[in-house]
């Protein structure tokens, strides 16, 4: 699993660098890919546009989700991922600052597999990071690579 990346889709540099920073103070090996916007995460895990030559296996092990995105929002992104055979199990976390319980419920309905709010301290948003990366790296058991199948 350790050749699995992340995906970290947040358009927000400060909350990337803060994010890219708390996983690898959790020693977590794992290559993390960033995307800024909906359509770049969907081009990413999609193969298309910029991504076109990209090796789309393996997916991610977890993607990180940020729901107000420029050009497609985080509810649109994952509605689409979760409408794609390939990528209707692949897990995604929403990582958001929104503490409404509309888009908590939203991203639900979606099929968020977590839905985790930003802490506003770095103390407790590196501790936060560190947690869910430890959790989706080393603790949950993924899909295995090509296990999913197109019909």
């Amino acid at each position: 699993m350790r050749d699995r990346c992340l995906l970290l889709v947040e358009d927000n540099p400060q909350d990337e660098l803060l994010t890219l920073r708390a996983l690898r103070k959790a020693n977590l090996v794992n290559p993390v890919e960033v995307t800024r916007d909906g359509q770049q995460a969907l081009d990413f895990l999609l193969g298309q546009g910029e991504f076109a030559d990209r090796a789309l296996e393996p997916l991610p092990l977890v993607v990180l989700l940020d729901l107000k995105l420029p050009k497609l929002s985080g509810v649109e992104v994952l509605e689409r991922l979760r409408a794609n055979e390939r990528t209707r199990l692949l897990p995604v976390v929403i990582l958001t600052s929104s503490d409404e319980s509309a888009d908590r419920l939203r991203a639900y309905e979606v099929g968020a597999n977590s839905f985790v709010r930003k802490p506003v301290g770095f103390a407790e948003f590196a501790e936060t990071i560190a947690r869910l990366g430890v959790y989706w790296v080393a603790t949950n058991e993924p899909v295995e690579p090509g296990a999913l199948r197109c019909r």
